[in-house]
C-alpha cells in the first residue's frame, strides 16, 4: 500500500511538471487568430506564421518595461563636495518580487529596486559614489561592483553581507571608465545572480564619447524549472520583446550599445547584428576599437562598448548566433527608417 502511495505521489508530481511546462512553451505557439506582421509575410507574398517561433501577446510592463529600460540611466542624486568634485548618491533597495520574463510565464527573482536587471547606475570618471543598500529581501545580499574600490566596499566576503532587514553605505570614486557590472556576490553566487541580482554600472570619461543614440543590453537566461538549464533566454529579460517591438533608429544614426553578459548555466552567449559592421571595445576603457565585426562572443560577466550605423533603412535582426538561444528568446529588431538628406549621411 506504501508503495502505490509513493508511486502515485510521483506520477501527480510529474504530471504537474509536465502541465506547466506545456502551458509555458504553449507561450512561445503562433497564434492563429492574430493578424500577420510585415515579418510573417515573405517574398513571395506566403504567410510564414507557422515559423514564426515567437511570444504571443505582452508582458505587463507595470512590472517592467523593457523599453523604458533600454535606455534609462540612473545618474543619482548630485551636489558638490568642497573640494570641486561631484558626489552622486543612489538608493538601492534588494526585495524579492515575481516577475514576467515572457507572456504569463512567471519567474520567483530576487531584485534591486524592483526589477531584472538592477537600474543602470552612471556617473563620470572621478565622482565620489555614495550607495544606500537596503536588503529588504528573505536572505543575506550585497553588492559588488567591477573597478576599483578598497577592500572594505568589496561585497564579496562573509562580514560584509548584509542580513535580511540591514542597510549599508557603499562610498567609492567611479573609476576607471568603462561599462561595468554590479551584482550580489553572497553564496551560492549562481543562485544569487541568476535570480536577478545584477545591473550595469557605466562610468563615463571626463572627455565626453561622441553623441550617439545610446541603450544597454544584458544577455541574461532563465531556468523556469530549476534544474540549471535554461529554458528562457533574453537580451534585457523579456523573451523576444524586441522582435515584438523594434528598436527604432535612424539611417546612418551613430548607436552606442552598452552590452554585458550574465548569463548563468552557459559558458558563453552571443551578439550578432545584420546587415552591418560594428566597432567593439572591450569593457569600454580603450580609445580604440579592438574588433570591426558583426559578432562577438562574451564569457558571463565580460561587457564591452558596440558602436555602429546603418547603412540602408528596413528592419534588421539582431540575436545571439547560438541557434538554441535565439530560438528561445534571444533575437530582436532595428527598425531603420531612411534618412532625410544628404547632411544625415556621415
Amino acid at each position: 500500500m506504501m508503495k502505490r502511495r509513493i508511486h502515485f505521489g510521483i506520477w501527480i508530481l510529474a504530471g504537474g511538471l509536465i502541465l506547466s511546462l506545456a502551458l509555458a512553451y504553449a507561450t512561445f505557439l503562433p497564434d492563429p487568430a492574430a493578424p500577420p506582421t510585415d515579418t510573417e509575410v515573405g517574398l513571395d507574398g506566403m504567410l510564414l506564421r507557422p515559423y514564426r517561433g515567437m511570444t504571443v501577446g505582452d508582458v505587463n510592463k507595470d512590472l517592467f518595461d523593457a523599453d523604458a529600460y533600454l535606455t534609462h540611466f540612473e545618474t543619482g542624486s548630485v551636489s558638490l563636495l568642497p573640494d570641486g568634485r561631484t558626489l552622486r548618491e543612489f538608493v538601492v533597495v534588494a526585495v524579492n518580487k515575481e516577475i514576467e520574463i515572457a507572456p504569463g510565464v512567471m519567474f520567483p527573482a530576487w531584485t534591486y529596486n524592483g526589477q531584472v536587471p538592477g537600474p543602470t547606475l552612471r556617473a563620470t570618471d572621478g565622482d565620489l559614489i555614495r550607495i544606500y543598500f537596503k536588503n529588504r529581501g528573505d536572505r543575506p545580499h550585497s553588492m559588488h561592483f567591477h573597478g576599483f574600490h578598497p577592500a572594505s566596499m568589496d561585497g564579496a566576503v562573509l562580514k560584509q553581507l548584509v542580513p535580511p532587514g540591514g542597510d549599508f553605505v557603499y562610498e567609492f570614486n567611479a573609476d576607471p571608465a568603462g561599462v561595468h557590472l554590479y551584482h550580489c556576490h553572497a553564496t551560492p553566487l549562481t543562485q544569487h545572480i541568476h535570480n536577478g541580482l545584477y545591473g550595469f554600472w557605466i562610468v563615463d570619461p571626463k572627455e565626453a564619447r561622441a553623441p550617439a543614440k545610446e541603450m544597454v543590453m544584458m544577455l541574461n537566461g532563465f531556468d523556469t524549472n530549476f534544474d540549471e538549464e535554461n529554458e528562457v533566454y533574453a537580451v534585457n529579460t523579456i523573451a523576444f520583446h524586441y522582435a515584438r517591438h523594434p528598436i527604432k533608429v535612424r539611417q546612418h544614426e551613430l548607436l552606442r550599445i552598452y552590452l554585458a553578459n550574465i548569463t548563468e548555466f552557459d559558458f558563453l552567449n552571443s551578439f550578432h547584428v545584420h546587415a552591418t559592421f560594428f566597432d567593439y571595445y572591450p569593457t569600454g576603457t580603450q580609445p580604440e576599437p579592438r574588433d570591426f565585426t558583426d559578432t562577438v562572443i562574451q564569457g558571463q560577466g565580460e561587457r564591452g562598448l558596440v558602436e555602429l550605423k546603418f547603412p540602408y533603412p528596413g528592419r534588421y535582426m539582431f540575436h545571439a548566433h547560438k541557434t538554441e538561444f535565439a530560438e528561445r528568446g534571444w533575437m530582436g529588431f532595428f527598425d531603420v527608417e531612411a534618412a532625410e538628406g544628404p547632411a544625415d549621411e556621415g
